[in-house]
């Protein structure tokens, strides 16, 4: 990884620490996929984008309704667990 890629992935990191006023380090949880017959949803102002069959990492189970995850191009969001399925 190069430095530039370091740099901005700390980035993203504390923006999202901050947005969503997330305390301590990121650590994965586990990792969980959207369900393939979920329907496509644009992300909103905390929620993230869904993709079908896409592979999410957990970072918190925030309550009953909703996980706080990460994708593969490191924005994070809100995602219903009504859509997740386990690996």
């Amino acid at each position: 990884m190069t430095l530039k890629a370091c740099k901005k992935r700390d980035k993203m990191d504390r923006e999202f620490q901050k947005k969503f006023k997330f305390e301590g380090s990121i650590n994965v949880l586990t990792q969980m996929m959207v369900d393939p017959a979920a329907t496509e949803k644009k992300g909103g102002a905390k929620n993230l984008p869904l993709r079908r069959g896409e592979i999410l990492d957990v970072i918190q189970f925030t309550n009953q309704e909703q996980i706080l995850c990460r994708n593969s191009q490191r924005k994070y969001g809100y995602v219903p667990r009504a859509v997740m399925l386990p690996l």
